[in-house]
């Protein structure tokens, strides 16, 4: 049985998105996002910096293209994912490796300081999007 942790995280783009596709053509983007954290100091009764989190995150497929041509470093960002965590053993040292990563679900502006125009995406690869909120798609699902 396989079992996720769900996660949300809103924070900053450090770099552009880095879109690729694999062997059998499925985008794949990978960015990483940077969420500043404070903390309340009720003696001098103000807020502090109490460091910074970084999280690497991949998307996939339509999401992962949308990522590529949208986001840029330094955006704000809200998304939703599944945090994983990756093993591998060191081919040099035979240590044994992980590392943290979210697979994300969705991703968008956060509005708390920007605004956004959406444009609803074509649909990649020919198919007609199954659930279509603006009702501007095809009735029937693809075979």
């Amino acid at each position: 049985m396989t079992s996720s942790t769900p996660i949300h995280v809103v924070g900053n783009l450090t770099d552009d998105p880095e879109l690729r596709f694999t062997a059998s053509g499925a985008a794949v983007v990978k960015f990483s996002v940077a969420v500043n954290r404070q903390r309340y100091d009720r003696q001098k009764n103000s807020w502090e910096d109490a460091g910074t989190d970084f999280h690497r995150v991949t998307a996939w497929n339509h999401l992962a293209q949308n990522c590529a041509e949208t986001l840029r470093k330094g955006m704000r960002v809200v998304l939703i994912g599944e945090l994983r965590q990756d093993h591998w053993t060191d081919e040099k040292t035979q240590e044994k490796k992980s590392s943290w990563g979210v697979t994300a679900s969705a991703v968008g502006p956060d509005l708390t300081f920007a605004t956004a125009a959406v444009t609803k995406a074509a649909a990649k690869g020919g198919q007609t999007p199954p659930d279509d909120p603006w009702a501007t798609a095809s009735p029937q699902r693809p075979a």
